[in-house]
């Protein structure tokens, strides 16, 4: 799908036109010179209908043949005090959901927002275009069969725009946010039988091509440093471990960076703590993080962000060959901390133990955030709507949480204490991976903190309710990957950490 910006014209020559009104059918100027082109099909075609211009409500009209275009399409705006640039994305992304449903190959939109929404037009245009481009996104390279049923029709999408130069210098921006999404909602997808550690190190160094400095690590140079708990969990599969080092200089001075660092199983079978049939499937979803992590350093690369950012990812399958590790061996980590694994389906935090010290001994970063698919406790405390946060600095989370309210990719703090460690106290090692029944989330974000260095600014965002959906789709959202946190964190760095 291709996106332009042009000024408004008197009509269009094709395809659908988009106009919109605000809550209590107010029209839009646009939708105004719609209605009067169309000699008032608007006017009767509102007449006969419910719509009240609620957010998302939609009106159809087939337009007249002198007009020129195929149908007019009436978008309700919502009350204006409420419409922000999120919720405009929301319904870019429902424009494009109704306009490939109709099987459109063109569409301009022409949505003017209210003065009282206190938005500047050009960012109202990008913006609903990002909506819109994330919504277009498919993932069907697997299908042989019936593919006009999953075929993308839409092939052109217009924004006029009183300035429409000024929204294209907006859209750059959010296009490169759309790219590393879009790139980590493929690496999610991706089946486990081609999406292995080596190839998702392969990926991630195409990405070198953007400006990003890509270095991997194998097997040999980890088990020389001392990567004892990341080599641990991939011992039992024939595929090799990896670890991905991302760098991102593009700050004017030299400095510490900012640090992400991501959980990439890329399979997790459970290990010999064998998940059932059930629970495993969906496991080639459990490099979530990493594909985060990926997509993030992608978007800042690709926009030129004016920061110093590093992106860490540790993958390996966790399988159960005889190689294994077992419940009730004892790792050493490369922070020299020695690890009892109980279960070895707690394997997550065994490859972020190591990344992590890696990464803060390395780098010296303003701070770290980990992201990982890690514990079914968060869903059935957050559910599919928020990720949880525990952090050992407040502003970092305050920062996290108001990222989280402005791209859309909400977080939700959750309390750490040192009370909680008695729960992963080891009775012969110096820390156990699993801690019980309860609290799971939050002594898993206590295992972490382990191998958190004591003058380490940090966070760890447990995505495991939202890196992937299987019940009703979100409207920017239309395959089973999300690419969740790829914007959270490019919004962090816009907002705090540029310039």
């Amino acid at each position: 799908m291709q996106i332009s910006f042009a000024a408004p014209a008197s009509t269009i020559e094709a395809g659908s036109w988009v106009v919109a009104a605000s809550e209590g059918r107010a029209l839009t100027p646009a939708a105004v010179k719609a209605d009067k082109a169309s000699g008032g099909a608007l006017t009767r075609a509102l007449k006969y209908s419910r719509f009240a211009g609620k957010s998302g409500e939609m009106l159809e009209v087939l337009a007249p043949e002198r007009l020129g275009a195929s149908r007019i399409l009436l978008v309700g705006l919502g009350k204006p005090p409420a419409l922000d640039l999120k919720s405009l994305e929301v319904i870019g992304a429902q424009i494009l959901a109704r306009l490939e449903s109709a099987g459109e190959k063109s569409a301009t939109l022409e949505i003017e927002v209210p003065k009282s929404a206190k938005l500047k037009p050009a960012e109202a245009a990008a913006h609903l275009a990002f909506g819109a481009r994330l919504r277009g996104y498919s993932f069907e390279k697997y299908r042989t069969r019936n593919l006009d049923e999953y075929k993308r029709h839409l092939e052109t999408l217009k924004l006029a725009t009183a300035d429409a130069a000024a929204a294209r210098r907006a859209w750059q921006a959010l296009d490169a946010v759309a790219d590393g999404v879009l790139f980590a909602r493929d690496l999610v997808n991706e089946p486990p039988n081609v999406l292995y550690p080596a190839e998702f190190a392969r990926r991630a160094k195409t990405l070198a091509k953007l400006g990003l400095k890509i270095e991997v690590l194998g097997e040999a140079e980890m088990k020389k440093q001392g990567f004892g708990a990341l080599l641990g969990v991939g011992q039992g599969s024939e595929r090799e471990s990896q670890l991905v080092v991302m760098q991102w200089n593009g700050a004017r001075k030299k400095g510490d960076p900012v640090a992400f660092v991501g959980k990439g199983v890329c399979f997790d079978s459970g290990g010999l703590s064998l998940k059932p049939g059930s629970g495993m499937m969906g496991m080639k979803g459990d490099m979530g993080g990493a594909a985060a992590v990926t997509g993030a350093m992608m978007a800042l690369a690709a926009r030129k962000a004016k920061v110093n950012a590093v992106g860490v990812i540790g993958l390996v399958e966790n399988m159960p060959d005889g190689g294994a590790i077992r419940p009730d061996d004892v790792l050493t980590s490369l922070s020299g901390q020695t690890i009892e694994v109980l279960n070895t389906d707690a394997e997550g935090r065994l490859v972020l133990a190591d990344a992590l010290t890696y990464t803060q001994r390395r780098f010296k970063p303003k701070f770290v955030i980990d992201l990982a698919t890690l514990t079914g406790a968060i869903v059935q405390t957050l559910g599919f709507e928020h990720a949880g946060v525990f952090s050992n600095d407040d502003k970092l989370a305050d920062r996290l949480a108001a990222a989280g309210r402005s791209s859309g990719e909400r977080v939700w703090r959750l309390p750490m204490d040192a009370a909680y460690d008695k729960m992963i106290r080891s009775k012969i090692a110096d820390v156990k991976n699993i801690g019980g029944a309860n609290s799971g989330s939050i002594t898993a974000a206590q295992f972490l903190k382990r191998f958190i260095e004591e003058d380490t600014v940090w966070a760890h965002l447990d995505i495991a309710g939202v890196a992937w959906q299987d019940g009703e789709q979100k409207p920017m959202i239309p395959s089973w990957g999300t690419g969740w946190g790829v914007k959270l964190l490019d919004r962090l760095v816009a907002e705090n950490y540029e310039g």
